[in-house]
């Protein structure tokens, strides 16, 4: 069947109804979540003084990534995904408001902050596998990397604007004012999930939770090219992606600059992140997903390096702004492949292993960076995350069987075609 050029265009997935809803209404929301983390992290640094304590709010919102992931990655395919977004999304909301208010009425401890972290992060454990198994209900199957590297995009265009209102509303109104935003922003994907028509149900499955999850890691870690693939992201994110946490700091110490400084640092990634998600689905009609792996995964540890020796703001802005390209179409190369490759009711537990290596491994990096940071310098840290980065790309560069079958399926078909031809 062809394709009509527009379909393969680069927001092609638009094109869809119940996309085009949820990836608005979850680009408002991530708008609120980013001014809520950017006002957090700041807020924990000035109050505190301590990098350490920054990564330790960090890792309180991502722990329960590491405890609970697997059994949420079973539960959105034994749930309903749809309803099992909503639920989760009203839990988040009710807690950006707890938060909030507890800030108003002086309840401004850690012993307060990090519990309330800690209960948004396992509401965002439950909702993430659901989420991103989702995505490719709403597109057709040839759309697939379309649809991840857009909604991918979102995210990120939400952490360009997010950081800078974020800055602008800690200056303005304070940090409690930052999270009732954020409780409000829910309303907006809450709304957009009532609206849909896409039917989310749950996959009929039998057999007890640990089965169910067993039958999801022996699909992933069966094949070299999928744990070599969870290798990757697994040392881009303890390494690299977790130097987020060091960059309050780097505004304030490195860079002589305030708040103002910390917003365009993130706003910079964001902005990458979204010229990386049309960039990748180009490149994506014309390279393989390993080719593009290879190239991103060298350029990030390079520009990461390149920040650690980096004393203007302006250049660490736009070596910011590479980093975010270079992550998205990382990231998005790696999703799309490993859920390309499994049938739709194994997506939810693929994606909650996807999700443990991605985000349940960066609170434990980004512990150990602020520690080293906290012991060394920020500088010196910037150089060992960009220094190992730099290194894991180079070595599947290097050694291409590494990640040789690392394709998704239509890739490797449109390939075959090609060469029959």
């Amino acid at each position: 069947m062809e394709i009509s050029v527009s379909v393969k265009g680069t927001f092609s997935s638009f094109r869809y109804r119940d996309f085009r809803l949820l990836w608005s209404g979850a680009f408002l929301s991530n708008v609120g979540t980013w001014i809520h983390n950017t006002a957090l992290l700041w807020f924990v640094r000035e109050t505190t003084g301590s990098n350490t304590w920054v990564g330790a709010v960090n890792m309180a919102w991502f722990l329960p990534v590491l405890v609970l992931v697997l059994w949420a990655g079973s539960l959105a395919d034994r749930l309903d995904r749809r309803r099992l977004i909503l639920a989760t999304q009203t839990a988040m909301m009710l807690l950006a408001f707890a938060m909030g208010l507890s800030l108003q009425l002086r309840f401004t401890s850690m012993a307060v902050i990090i519990p309330l972290s800690t209960g948004m992060g396992m509401a965002f454990v439950f909702n993430f596998p659901a989420w991103r198994a989702l995505i490719p209900d709403l597109v057709p199957r040839e759309q697939m990397l379309n649809g991840i590297a857009l909604d991918a995009a979102q995210f990120n265009l939400a952490r360009s604007v997010g950081p800078l209102l974020g800055a602008l509303i800690l200056s303005a109104w304070g940090a409690e004012t930052a999270f009732h935003i954020n409780a409000a922003s829910f309303l907006a994907v809450i709304l957009a999930l009532l609206a849909m028509h896409t039917k989310t149900p749950a996959a009929a499955v039998s057999g007890s939770t640990g089965k169910h999850i067993g039958e999801g890691m022996r699909v992933a870690f069966g094949e070299s090219w999928s744990r070599n693939l969870l290798a990757l992201l697994a040392t881009f994110s303890f390494f690299g992606l977790s130097f987020l946490v060091l960059l309050p700091g780097m505004s304030r110490e490195v860079l002589g600059r305030g708040s103002e400084g910390y917003g365009a640092l993130l706003s910079a990634i964001g902005v990458g992140a979204v010229a990386g998600a049309p960039l990748v689905s180009f490149l994506r009609r014309r390279l393989r997903e390993n080719t593009i792996m290879k190239a991103t995964s060298t350029l990030f540890g390079l520009s990461l390096l390149a920040v650690a020796f980096c004393r203007d703001l302006w250049i660490c802005l736009l070596l910011a702004f590479f980093i975010g390209t270079t992550s998205l179409m990382l990231s998005a190369a790696i999703n799309t492949v490993l859920q390309a490759r499994v049938a739709r009711e194994m997506r939810g537990r693929i994606m909650s292993l996807y999700i443990l290596v991605f985000q349940g491994i960066y609170p434990l990096g980004g512990m150990f960076l602020a520690y080293l940071a906290d012991a060394t310098s920020i500088p010196a840290t910037l150089m060992v995350g960009g220094g190992v980065c730099t290194a894991a790309g180079i070595m599947v560069a290097a050694f291409p069987s590494l990640l040789r079958d690392a394709v998704s399926e239509g890739a490797a078909s449109s390939r075959e075609e090609r060469g029959r031809a």
